[in-house]
């Protein structure tokens, strides 16, 4: 492949930033991670590699492992813990693409207490209080009641 002359190529660099974030006391945060638009409840821990967008609730005592993404519209409780490399994906490709429109896209709420396993994935969905998703899961309806989800649909494993 030939080198490009001077002129012909745009590049846009966007660094890795902590910024526009209301953040409560005793924050820990460990770099790198991307942070933007976001709110941080009191004593949240945030891992590495770790991106949380605008319009985003994390409630206090909430820990955040490494490689985790949390998109745009969501709320997460208090006392919760978001495992390693857990997905958050609210756009519903309702048109067979990605749509630009955040208005349309889902919003996804996460009660108090919840757990979720290491490489799960939450759609736009709610998940009650004192829940837990079991690592790998693939959450695509709402969790109303409190008990152990597993699976690819998520399914209750038992009560709690």
């Amino acid at each position: 492949m030939p080198l490009a002359h001077e002129g012909e190529i745009s590049v846009v660099i966007r660094e890795i930033a902590v910024r526009d974030v209301m953040m409560g006391q005793h924050v820990t945060l460990v770099q790198p991670c991307n942070l933007y638009g976001c709110t941080l409840g009191d004593e949240v821990f945030v891992g590495p590699f770790v991106e949380i967008q605008k319009n985003t609730v994390i409630g206090a005592r909430t820990k955040v492992q490494s490689h985790s993404f949390i998109c745009e519209y969501v709320s997460i409780g208090e006392d919760c813990f978001i495992g390693h490399g857990v997905m958050f994906a609210n756009d519903l490709f309702r048109d067979g693409a990605p749509d630009p429109n955040p208005n349309s896209w889902g919003r996804i709420v996460i009660g108090n207490g919840v757990s979720i396993g290491s490489g799960a994935t939450l759609l736009a969905v709610s998940v009650c209080a004192g829940a837990v998703i079991g690592a790998g899961s693939v959450v695509t309806r709402d969790i109303t009641e409190r008990g152990i989800y597993a699976g690819n649909p998520a399914r209750l494993l038992r009560k709690l």
